[in-house]
């Protein structure tokens, strides 16, 4: 027998250039509407709500973003993935699409997120990458900034790189995995977050002070006094959205594959 609605679990990437953020709002270019209109094009009007693993802000990226909703009646996965790709935004793209049980929910099964924060180093901005990458044009130590990344990898309460905004009272987070590589081709400086979670502008955050430490600007000594100051004044200005790209939603029966 097969069930009135179907739900449906969905990979997507997005460029989040021309988003006003992925929640929707009222009068603005979102991530959810535009999934949202075009699900109710399929539907002929009726109106589906999708649900996200995390709210990107305007202007962050994303390869591995996850979402479900609920159909009206049965498409198969792979018809369901044409349809979304014929009928959305040329920004973004649906990579995966699964039919899954009535329990599976993209955010609140999730068990942690990826995040990459990319950084143009060169001293002009690169006009090619100057959308997906913050562009720093300072000298910056490799060895002092893998030391400042290593004192945030653990549990912690991150109240001093969470937002004024945030609405979440505990802010006790764990971060698996705190790291940076230089591309060799493009020089760019890629910082990846492995984390159970991330409040609001964390990493961005993050990077505003992690990025004063690696150009000398700010003590090494300084990133474990923030962490313990658990005050926002304390750490470094919030970091550009571009630069940031939620790479993975992980899950306890892991994501999608690629």
């Amino acid at each position: 027998m097969i069930l009135d609605k179907i739900r449906y679990k969905m990979k997507l990437a997005y460029d989040g250039t021309a988003f006003s953020g992925f929640q929707i709002q009222p009068n603005k270019r979102t991530v959810q509407g535009e999934i949202e209109k075009a699900l109710s094009k399929m539907a002929k009007g009726d109106f589906i709500r999708i649900k996200g693993a995390g709210r990107t802000d305007a202007g962050v990226h994303a390869r591995g973003q996850m979402i479900h909703f609920d159909y009206p009646k049965y498409i198969p996965a792979e018809g369901m993935l044409r349809a979304m790709n014929t009928l959305g935004p040329e920004d973004i793209v649906f990579l995966n699409s699964e039919i899954v049980d009535q329990t599976f929910h993209s955010q609140y099964l999730a068990t942690g997120k990826i995040y990459q924060y990319r950084v143009d180093n060169h001293q002009l901005k690169d006009p090619f990458t100057r959308l997906y990458a913050h562009h720093h044009p300072f000298e910056m130590d490799l060895k002092r900034t893998q030391k400042a990344l290593a004192v945030l990898e653990g549990t912690h309460d991150f109240t001093s790189f969470a937002s004024a905004h945030s609405d979440k009272e505990d802010k006790t987070r764990t971060i698996y995995e705190a790291s940076v590589m230089i591309d060799e081709k493009t020089e760019e400086w890629i910082f990846t977050f492995r984390g159970n979670g991330f409040l609001y502008n964390m990493i961005r955050i993050i990077m505003g002070t992690i990025l004063q430490i690696a150009d000398g600007r700010r003590p090494l000594e300084d990133i474990k006094r923030i962490l313990e100051a658990k005050d926002r004044t304390a750490a470094g200005p919030t970091a550009s959205p571009k630069g940031l790209c939620m790479m993975e939603v992980l899950y306890d029966e892991h994501t999608l594959d690629e």
